[in-house]
């Protein structure tokens, strides 16, 4: 077998074999005949949580296409946010959000709870209104809103089955603009928090936690909210009058466009445009997700180990996520304010910083973010999920062999 990796580069997959049916009937014969099977999508997560020492499988073979309805659009599990981007755009379609890189797959990012950012926007599962999926019975189950499982089997960590398509929330396409500020001072941010991360329909902040100086704040403002371009939004910052990227000295070229213009939506959503690598390439990513009522009490914890961080951090995002009722999801029952690290490729040297970041943020609520590197484990997460049971429950029901669990959902789930 050919060794494969996550997208990053730092985990190498243990699967014995990548498979890729070309048919629901085959998918469920590959998951009725296999003992360890896990779901394997655009590979954006950075641990093992894809892994098994079975079958990984790919959707990328089955077939499908965007079916339109009443608000909504079915679409394969398997597609990127970009390729549906594509499709909806001709139909004068929209989805509510989008997360910083269209290359993602929908199901991966739905099934661990990805995000952008809004204090009204919720996460990217929140759009979900039905799941099909292959159960470890090799049954085909549909769930539709108002079915009881539904809030369990949208963030599931492919623990449930393998999700083979989505029906998703859409809205009449919009424009937005995108301007980066700088300047904005330390003092002024956490004196009103609400004003800055509020400011726009999207909002994302990019800091290195020390100095007085925050860093930059990326700003994206819905042209059909009266707004125009932002330019005085953000309490003593200023625009930027050049393209921006947040990690300093990576070229630009592969950021959305930011200097005001208004642009349709899933080219301003995202931090990156679909056909350029993303982000920094070799790397490392966590993130953690606050309750809004301790987001200044985690700021100044996380700035209080800010001089540990430098050497291994390329740079820190802040975002806000808006409730849901998702059972796994890290804004489950209240708006949380979304701590995201990007770090140097250095394993050895991040764990240690988890650490001391998770002893901090823990107690207060903090709940990471699936797909990226925590140390957390079942004992300590189980508090933070109010329905944390009943997903064990829903997985032991619709995966009642365990086919779909592995070392990692031992560990962090304790499954």
């Amino acid at each position: 077998m050919t060794t494969r990796t996550n997208w990053a580069g730092s985990h190498a997959y243990s699967a014995r074999d990548l498979v890729a049916p070309a048919t629901l009937a085959e998918l469920q014969d590959i998951v009725a005949s296999e003992a360890h099977i896990r779901p394997l999508g655009t590979r954006h997560s950075f641990s093992d949580l894809a892994d098994t020492d079975g079958v990984q499988v790919s959707l990328s073979a089955l077939p499908g296409e965007v079916e339109v309805g009443e608000g909504v659009v079915r679409v394969p599990a398997g597609w990127r946010y970009g390729d549906l981007a594509a499709a909806l755009v001709p139909r004068g379609l929209a989805l509510a959000n989008l997360a910083s890189l269209p290359h993602i797959s929908i199901a991966g990012a739905v099934a661990t709870g990805t995000h952008g950012s809004g204090r009204r926007n919720a996460s990217l599962a929140a759009a979900v209104r039905a799941v099909e999926l292959v159960t470890g019975t090799g049954e085909l189950l549909r769930l539709d809103r108002g079915h009881a499982d539904l809030p369990g089997a949208v963030v599931a960590l492919g623990l449930l089955g393998v999700v083979t398509a989505l029906e998703l929330e859409v809205e009449p396409a919009y424009e937005l603009t995108q301007v980066v500020f700088e300047g904005l001072r330390w003092p002024d941010l956490l004196e009103d928090l609400e004003a800055v991360l509020g400011a726009a329909y999207s909002v994302s902040v990019f800091t290195r936690w020390v100095g007085d100086d925050v860093g930059q704040v990326w700003v994206k403002d819905r042209v059909d909210a009266g707004s125009g371009p932002a330019r005085s939004a953000i309490p003593g910052a200023v625009p930027a009058t050049e393209q921006r990227h947040m990690i300093a000295g990576m070229p630009v070229d592969n950021t959305t466009p930011q200097l005001g213009a208004p642009g349709l939506w899933h080219e301003r959503l995202p931090h990156f445009r679909m056909g350029f690598l993303p982000s920094a390439g070799e790397e490392l990513q966590s993130e953690y997700l606050l309750p809004w009522r301790h987001a200044r009490e985690a700021l100044a914890a996380v700035r209080d180990l800010g001089e540990a961080l430098q050497d291994v951090l390329f740079v820190s995002e802040l975002r806000t996520v808006a409730a849901d009722d998702l059972w796994l999801s890290g804004a489950y029952g209240e708006d949380a304010l979304a701590l995201h690290f990007t770090w140097h490729r250095d394993l050895e040297r991040v764990t240690p910083l988890l650490h001391r970041l998770e002893e901090r943020l823990l107690p207060l609520g903090a709940r990471p973010h699936w797909g990226k590197l925590f140390g957390a484990e079942a004992p300590a997460l189980a508090a933070l999920y109010p329905r944390w049971r009943d997903f064990l429950d829903l997985a032991a029901r619709l995966d009642p062999q365990g086919r779909f669990r592995n070392g990692w959902s031992a560990r962090v789930l304790g499954l």
